[in-house]
């Protein structure tokens, strides 16, 4: 009977699983399904379900999942979880289980990912075995890094999304003046997330740097999620106070962008990931981004030369803990 890896992206909303033939690699998978999260009680009913009748051996199995991992346990970031990888392991005939933090498993992915997985903003000039730079905008903001060990790039989480916000220019200056009396501490993520988009709004609104046409503000008052409306506003009815807002959040991305660069050395290059990013192709003006991104002194020239890529393949979380299950048994 053929063994199989099982891995999975458990996110509060949706969790994702998928099974990858021993002998194919993490780049094809098989019967990859989609579950709602919140309709169980734990993640070991879900992958009892997936699993079902499918008569399969389960090699390995590895999950990527929002929130810190210790010690082989971790409590959910967004759903009323605590998941052990002991208990995971009678879900699969007691095969080997690894939880992983979700940035973790996403920079595992990195040095798999080909050409058309990513978007290109700075083709710059790659060192060999650099280190290589994750910076994730989604919901939140995560951060990771990976670095060569001799043989393979090695990943290292990281928190420093929830380093202290610091402006680099007047207009970031009056934004940092204008959340202090809001908020006790602003981090990089207060301001570079997609909880962070509607603040960045509301500071262009009140600044009185646009005007907030009728339309939009009667569809954000009773938005649930109002940045698919910003996203929209900005993209196809071309309003100044949506186009400006996201201009805020990139110009802050490409400065976190370059400051996880020079903390880790990412001569190999920084990648972009999490949800926000690719919906930010075709917003994103590759010079300006890259004036932001240099924006560092008398290391200019060194940022000059460091790739900066947006991930466009889907689901890497679930591609990145595959990957780490394979990088494992090889």
């Amino acid at each position: 009977m053929k063994k199989y890896i099982l891995a999975g992206d458990i996110g509060g909303t949706k969790t994702r699983l998928s099974l990858y033939a021993e002998n194919t690699g993490p780049q094809s998978p098989l019967m990859e399904e989609t579950f709602s999260s919140k309709a169980f009680g734990s993640l070991e009913e879900i992958v009892i379900k997936y699993l079902g009748n499918k008569n399969i051996n389960i090699l390995s199995a590895s999950f990527g999942i929002a929130g810190p991992v210790k010690d082989g346990r971790v409590e959910a970031t967004n759903l009323p979880w605590v998941i052990t990888e002991d208990s995971l392991r009678s879900t699969v005939d007691n095969a080997p289980v690894f939880l992983l933090n979700d940035l973790f498993a996403s920079a595992n992915a990195l040095p798999h990912l080909n050409p058309e997985d990513i978007h290109t903003i700075n083709k710059g000039i790659p060192q060999g075995e650099g280190a290589l730079g994750l910076v994730s905008p989604g919901t939140g903001l995560g951060e990771a890094f990976l670095t060569w060990n001799g043989e393979d790039y090695q990943a290292h989480p990281s928190e420093g999304g929830h380093c202290s916000f610091a402006p680099t220019n007047l207009d970031q200056v009056n934004l940092l003046n204008h959340l202090i009396p809001k908020f006790d501490h602003i981090s990089f993520e207060r301001v570079c997330s997609g909880n962070g988009i509607p603040g960045l709004y509301a500071y262009i609104k009140e600044s009185n740097q646009a005007a907030e046409p009728e339309w939009l503000r009667k569809e954000l008052e009773t938005a649930s999620d109002p940045n698919p409306i910003i996203f929209r506003a900005a993209r196809e009815e071309k309003e100044a106070i949506a186009q400006k807002t996201l201009a805020l959040f990139i110009e802050i991305l490409a400065n976190e962008a370059a400051n996880l660069a020079l903390k880790v050395m990412a001569t190999g290059g920084v990648y972009l990931g999490g949800g926000i990013p690719p919906r930010l192709i075709g917003l994103i003006e590759p010079d300006k981004f890259m004036m932001a991104f240099i924006n560092k002194g008398r290391f200019d020239a060194l940022l000059k030369n460091i790739p900066v890529h947006i991930i466009t393949k889907p689901n890497s979380a679930l591609f990145g803990a595959a990957c780490y299950v394979f990088d494992a048994i090889k």
